[in-house]
């Protein structure tokens, strides 16, 4: 049902489209109604406006909001309905098993566990399971299904449940796609209806959160949405507006025209770089300029897609002539269509080229043409290389950062012929939402593919290769084309239709290609065609990871090493013993664009997403359980979460933190990978044992992004990627702290237990861009059941920093330069804060005394990075669902 406030029914205006009538809130109603000119206003902010409008009721949503959101006040507080929410299976699954708790303690409290249920559509899509067991085969596709089902029965019998015991709550079964595809090809609409109370249809824009921070992809399609972590997606489904400050957008105006050889991969790196180095953390980005009129729709998803790699809440795209295409071209109704231009012109919703643009914040520039061929890496998405300098920046990493200065290492490859050696690619997969879907893309990859096995070109017998598309619709038109027997003849086989490599779900690399890495100490790589690339996520034997363009992973294959120039040196020797180079067989933007046209049809998308909902056979005979509450069987995947134990009506007592301990004290650019992993499982760690404990053997661990239904499992995986560095415990990598800041190492979770039975309070001190990456609600939760109170920090990524409000977590930021640095923190000290006993207000000063182990301290101020009235709000009752479960119940 669509809410209608008091005052918006001044701007309540009747739109006719095909002889259907629609209601809509007026913008330019509004701003004749006195709230001011809003023609300039950027195209993202007039989506929030609308959605002001509609649901001004006085309360969450004054006339004083709208007034200030028309005249760009930054900072000032607004509240955001979103049309709906997206999930994936690994953070969807511990959001139904919170849900479920909160079901539970409501039956607790006498009340209606009915009350728990989403007010608002919920989509969730089930990608980030299969992982890469089988390649370069045949049948890898179909023994990686069939692997993913056995491996993961529990918790898709868990989703079944949820399938059924709420409403508004959809599964996309395993094998339909990635969740970003699938919205951007089927479920997004761009213009949104409902039916109000009064029974007549409303149009309104597409909106959403999502529970990955991919979720931006949309934007390509003019649908704003953002990533939010589970929690702050849970409540939002719950009806809980999301409070945010009013953003800043800056605008990226686009000019030229992409060069040869240049590819949305490359746009987008070259983006990313641009904007990271300008700053937009907690901004919108929204993109204007001439360079639109000729930018396909699956390139402008590419680069909203990659906003969490800008920092961006978004990368804004407006509706035109090129959104109607799409729409049309991927078998959206014609009704569809037709509204979306209606509405979009009724509202000042279209962008006409040549018409006067919006006015940013602040306006940068990119040329489309000076954008060239280029990866990034070794371990962040901002770190962009020009394909040209690849070869001389690896060379440099092997000798400053593994010092190698005298020469790369080498290891035989057992019942091989040649040996393995610093550099050698072990993965190279086309993979993730970013651009698999990008039909440019990956016909580009499969031409590339074919004009090399034309040469005789194979791939080097050491690479582990993968295709996975994020839509069936590319294996059709890829069939269609015959470019997937070239594909298939360089072993980029389909292995499935998810995430794999991009999320850590590579598979194990073949038994003498690890034991060669192990033996030899050696520095290897992995390229893919994906957006995250940090350390300990790709594969644990992995040191270096770059993203690259579909095209480029597959030369990469073929070349087998980084430490060659692609843009110089062959890619190897060719039938009859010539040289061949990537520049041979590299296919124009016209023979790409000819085989794109003869190739991709609208019925593919169709054929695509026709059983969408049910799943194969094996997915509906699979038995789950019923019954609007869940019984919480034995199970080490899906486990009854401690949030909600002895819940109380009445909101805690606050106080002040005294006496506590760091816990672990880490460097910038911490990404949630490093707080919360997601890959496998390794034996040997607290997270292991516990399984071990339960009988699970070491090949049934499967990974820790599986594994986000059991608290156990994600107390005991926190802190614990093996590429996390804690300054507490110097010369170590891993997992690992002192207590007390003495004694031998131990793990972060076997601190943590020590420092509970004392019953002292833990903090994290770290450096900038805190909390970087994936909208990973354990990388909060976790730290959270650890007995984590603060983190201290010089500065937050966005997700995150709500994440920890939204778990009763501090987030608190150091000020006037101040750095971890200057406090000379060692794990023997105690922290206590104070300034916030009688609650915690956005923007407040909290005080910090450090207590020094041999007598003496001192005191210091730090920022509260409790945002909104609405966060101190949540903190006071120690989280965002305490908030709801508190405010429903009542």
């Amino acid at each position: 049902m669509s809410r209608i406030g008091h005052d918006s029914l001044k701007t309540r205006r009747i739109l006719a489209v095909g002889g259907r009538e629609y209601d809509y809130f007026s913008l330019p109603a509004a701003a004749v109604a006195g709230i001011g000119p809003i023609e300039r206003l950027p195209f993202s902010l007039k989506v929030l406006l609308e959605n002001l409008l509609r649901h001004e009721d006085g309360a969450s949503v004054r006339a004083a909001d709208i007034e200030a959101l028309a005249a760009r006040r930054a900072g000032h507080e607004i509240a955001f309905r979103p049309a709906r929410v997206l999930m994936q299976d690994f953070t969807g699954v511990p959001a139904a098993v919170d849900l479920a708790a909160m079901r539970d303690a409501m039956a607790a409290l006498g009340k209606d566990p009915a009350r728990i249920d989403p007010l608002v559509p919920v989509d969730l899509a089930i990608d980030h399971s299969v992982q890469v067991d089988k390649f370069a085969s045949p049948g890898a596709f179909a023994e990686n299904v069939r692997i993913e089902m056995e491996r993961n029965r529990e918790r898709y019998a868990f989703l079944r449940w949820g399938q059924q015991a709420f409403r508004n709550f959809r599964v996309v079964p395993p094998g339909a796609g990635i969740c970003h595809q699938v919205n951007l090809e089927y479920l997004a609409r761009t213009v949104w209806t409902s039916d109000a109370d009064d029974g007549r249809a409303v149009a309104y824009p597409d909106t959403l959160v999502g529970t990955d921070s991919h979720t931006t992809m949309v934007n390509g399609l003019a649908v704003l949405g953002w990533g939010a972590g589970g929690i702050e997606a849970e409540a939002a489904m719950l009806g809980q507006p999301i409070s945010m400050p009013m953003p800043q957008v800056v605008g990226v105006r686009l000019t030229g025209a992409p060069a040869e050889g240049a590819t949305a991969t490359d746009l987008v790196l070259a983006a990313t770089q641009m904007l990271r180095a300008h700053g937009v953390v907690g901004k919108f980005v929204e993109f204007a300029g001439p360079g639109l009129d000729g930018l396909p729709l699956a390139d402008r998803a590419t680069l909203a897609n990659m906003a969490p790699e800008y920092g961006a809440t978004c990368g804004f795209f407006p509706i035109d002539a090129e959104t109607l295409r799409y729409l049309r071209f991927t078998g959206r109704a014609e009704e569809q269509c037709a509204l979306v231009e209606a509405y979009a012109r009724a509202q000042g919703l279209w962008r006409e080229p040549g018409a006067p643009e919006p006015e940013f914040d602040k306006t940068l520039t990119l040329d489309l043409g000076t954008v060239e061929p280029s990866i990034a890496g070794p371990r962040r998405p901002q770190d962009r290389v020009p394909l040209r300098a690849a070869r001389n920046d690896f060379e440099r990493l092997l000798a400053e950062e593994y010092g190698r200065g005298g020469g790369a290492r080498s290891a035989a490859i057992a019942g091989a012929e040649h040996r393995l050696e610093d550099g050698a690619v072990v993965i190279a997969a086309i993979t993730s939402c970013t651009n698999t879907s990008n039909p440019a893309a990956m016909i580009g990859a499969g031409l590339l593919a074919r004009k090399a096995r034309a040469r005789g070109l194979a791939t080097k017998p050491w690479v582990k290769t993968s295709l996975a598309p994020g839509s069936k619709a590319v294996t059709e038109y890829l069939a269609k084309s015959g470019l997937d027997r070239d594909l298939d003849a360089l072993g980029f086989h389909l292995v499935g239709y998810g995430c794999t490599t991009c999320i850590g779900n590579s598979g194990p690399l073949p038994e003498p290609i690890d034991a060669a890495i192990v033996e030899g100490g050696l520095a290897v790589a992995a390229v893919l065609s994906g957006n995250r690339n940090f350390e300990g996520r790709i594969h644990p034997r992995v040191r270096a990871n770059y993203l690259a363009s579909p095209p480029l992973v597959v030369a990469y294959a073929l070349a087998g090493t980084m430490r060659a120039d692609l843009a110089r040196d062959p890619l190897g020797t060719g039938a009859g013993g010539a040289a061949v180079f990537l520049r041979d067989i590299w296919p124009s933007a016209r023979e790409i664009a000819d085989a794109v046209r003869e190739a991709v049809a609208p019925e593919m998308f169709g054929k695509a997403y026709g059983d969408v909902f049910t799943g194969d056979a094996a997915w509906r005979a699979m038995p789950a359980p019923a019954g609007p509450a869940y019984d919480w069987p034995d199970s080490t995947y899906v486990r009854k979460p401690p949030y909600f134990a002895g819940f109380s009506a009445r909101p805690p007592a606050a106080g002040a933190i005294e006496n506590a301990r760091v816990l672990v004290m880490l460097g910038d650019s911490v990404t949630t990978d490093h707080i919360s992993p997601a890959g496998g499982i390794a034996p040997g760690g607290p997270a292991a044992d516990y399984l071990a404990a339960r009988g699970a053997a070491p090949a049934d661990f499967n990974s820790y992004g599986a594994r986000r239904g059991n608290h156990e499992v994600m107390m005991r995986g926190t802190f614990a990627n093996i590429r996390l560095r804690n300054e507490l415990a110097p010369g170590t990598e891993g997992g690992w702290t002192r207590i007390d800041g003495a004694g031998e190492p131990v793990t972060v979770y076997e601190a943590a237990q020590a420092y509970a039975k004392r019953g002292a309070p833990l903090v994290v001190v770290a450096g900038k861009e805190y909390g970087a990456g994936s909208s990973r609600d354990w990388a909060a939760k976790g730290p959270k059941l650890l007995g984590v109170r603060a983190v201290i920090v010089e500065s937050f990524e966005r997700i995150h920093r709500a994440n920890l409000v939204g778990m009763g977590v501090l987030p608190l930021q150091f000020t006037g330069g101040m750095t971890r640095r200057d406090l000379r923190l060692d794990g023997t000290e105690t922290l206590s804060f104070s300034g916030f006993e009688n609650g915690a207000a956005p923007g407040m000063t909290v005080e910090c005394r450090i207590s020094r182990a041999g007598g003496g301290g001192e005191t210091f101020d730090l920022l509260c990075r409790i945002d909104t009235a609405d966060e101190a709000a949540y903190f006071a009752n120690g989280g965002i669902l305490h908030y709801v479960l508190r405010k429903l119940a009542a």
